[in-house]
């Protein structure tokens, strides 16, 4: 019986592939294959060329059902008005309800949701609404 035996890794030293078949140990590394492979939701392999060239890659694309489909305008809720402080506000989106509004202050938006209204209204304000561009185009001809 040996009392000493040496380690597997420095028998190895000099050896190009370690123990190892070919396909594995061919130098650079095993990267899942050619073309996409290797490109997992988790693997880092080629997340640099994926996050540089294809920034789409992952993720969900293509139709969504009405369940999932969401409102794609933008938006400002009634407490983020409160925080700018303004007396009057131009806004070209939706105003949501989420917050409170204390001071008196005319918003002018293209659609205010029931909440947003109510609270503006409230707090003695006014919620005037916008005409959309569709609407004016279709008056001028």
């Amino acid at each position: 019986m040996k009392l000493k035996k040496r380690k597997k890794s420095s028998r190895f030293r000099g050896s190009r592939m370690h123990g190892r078949n070919a396909k594995k140990a061919k130098g650079k590394g095993n990267r899942g294959g050619m073309g996409m492979a290797g490109t997992g939701k988790k693997a880092g392999h080629k997340a640099s060329f994926l996050n540089r060239y294809m920034k789409d890659y992952f993720g969900k694309q293509g139709i969504t059902s009405r369940k999932t489909a969401r409102f794609k305008g933008s938006w400002i809720n009634v407490g983020d008005i409160q925080s700018m402080g303004v007396k009057e506000l131009v806004f070209q989106g939706k105003i949501l309800g989420d917050g409170e509004i204390k001071n008196a202050v005319t918003v002018k938006a293209e659609s205010f949701s029931k909440q947003a209204k109510e609270k503006i209204e409230k707090a003695r304000g006014k919620a005037v609404l916008l005409q959309k561009k569709k609407e004016e185009k279709s008056k001028e001809s």
